[in-house]
């Protein structure tokens, strides 16, 4: 008798090269960058479904995030590709209010 499948915790993050390079530039401010971290952390711990994200009505896989404190330092797009192989969340786009 074989044990139910369980889902693992969390589903594992991808950055796309636009969200790499920007994590990689050297003028990014060590507070956008840890809310960025921050927000990636609570993505893969909720499974994408994180309280307060927005989606799309065409595509709900598709969702939003403010960054900061009340979304004080800009928006941070993702996609649950819970369905692909592997299970992955694409986080897609940043848009730094200020930077």
């Amino acid at each position: 008798m074989s044990e139910p499948h369980e889902q693992p915790d969390g589903l594992p993050c991808v950055l796309s090269e636009e969200v790499s390079q920007l994590l990689m530039d050297p003028a990014l401010s060590t507070e956008v960058f840890s809310a960025i971290v921050a927000t990636i952390v609570t993505i893969n711990e909720t499974r994408g479904l994180v309280p307060g994200s927005t989606a799309s009505v065409k595509w709900p896989e598709q969702r939003r995030m403010a960054l900061g404190a009340g979304g004080s330092l800009g928006v941070l797009e993702y996609v649950i590709a819970e369905h692909a192989d592997p299970p992955q969340i694409v986080v897609t786009r940043i848009q730094l209010y200020s930077e």
